[in-house]
């Protein structure tokens, strides 16, 4: 190869890379994307249950597009939500969350916290996540979470599952949801919710679902929760990968789930049970890695429906 021909190799190298950026950073990760799927886990004969799930919004004032489209969702009318955390990404994000969930208001939901829930971002040299999941700062920035966590419950009245249990009835429907707060800084306190889960079974013991909810799917969550009689499992965390390839998936999930169950519906099998897991993509990034590729921000109508026996 001439200097020449090599010349125009390494320019055109060069000149995909910048498109590349410029798509990521521009256009896709402001693409948002409602996803729809439907899942088996409901009685013979009962009627379906619309849930949005969203997760991962990491919101900061000035994303208007991104608030103004997280509004629009209401208009979908779910008959609940779930919240698998990391919903603000900035100090002064808190009304920027409630501008974004306020028309969900009255939608029964369930809520835990990830990380930033907790914390503020910080920036971080991205190729760090291929050593494994990420570690917090010594002191990073804390964020008011209990005033996040009383918008969930007094404004939205959503449920609290963060190591804790609740039951949501939907038109006359009783539903058993448990969870446990972020798993990814070893937040999770399993007794704690466990506890929570026994008061919950003693007043009803026959819902018709049983539901697990977590930020971070770590396998050590996902089995807890699947083999205390979940059907289905939610959870968010690890953006869908966020920088994907196309063709070949997630590079990373920031946690120990497989990639290939980076996002979507798949299923996770804990001491011989089968149950479905919903891992959200999620809707945002951190404000110090605006990129996404080949992986658009999401939220999901998830349908719970009948099982055919």
């Amino acid at each position: 190869m001439t200097d020449f021909t090599a010349s125009k190799a390494v320019g055109a190298l060069a000149l995909a890379a910048l498109g590349v950026a410029a798509w990521s950073v521009a256009v896709e990760r402001n693409r948002f994307t409602l996803r729809e799927v439907d899942v088996p886990v409901l009685p013979a004969g009962a009627a379906p249950v619309r849930v949005l799930h969203v997760s991962d919004m990491h919101l900061a004032p000035w994303q208007r597009n991104k608030i103004s489209w997280v509004r629009e969702l209401a208009a979908l009318k779910p008959d609940l939500v779930v919240n698998t955390g990391d919903n603000w990404g900035a100090r002064d994000g808190l009304e920027a969350v409630k501008d974004a969930l306020d028309p969900l208001a009255g939608i029964p939901g369930v809520f835990v916290f990830g990380s930033n829930d907790y914390h503020g971002p910080h920036l971080k040299n991205p190729f760090t996540y291929f050593g494994g999941p990420s570690r917090a700062k010594a002191e990073p920035e804390k964020l008011d979470s209990q005033a996040l966590r009383a918008y969930f419950e007094s404004e939205l009245g959503w449920a609290d599952l963060n190591n804790s249990a609740a039951t949501v009835s939907l038109d006359g429907r009783d539903f058993e949801f448990f969870g446990v707060d972020d798993p990814h800084h070893r937040l999770d306190d399993v007794d704690a919710m466990l506890d929570a889960l026994d008061g919950v079974r003693a007043v009803e013991a026959n819902p018709i679902a049983r539901i697990g909810v977590a930020h971070a799917p770590y396998s050590r969550t996902l089995n807890v929760l699947t083999e205390n009689g979940a059907d289905i499992l939610f959870a968010g965390h690890t953006h869908g990968g966020q920088v994907c390839v196309p063709g070949y998936g997630a590079l990373v999930t920031n946690c120990d789930l497989p990639r290939s169950q980076a996002k979507g519906l798949s299923s996770w099998v804990s001491r011989q049970r089968e149950v479905p897991l919903h891992v959200s993509a999620g809707l945002g990034t951190s404000i110090y890695a605006p990129v996404r590729f080949a992986c658009p921000p999401e939220a999901t109508l998830v349908t719970l429906v009948a099982r055919e026996n």
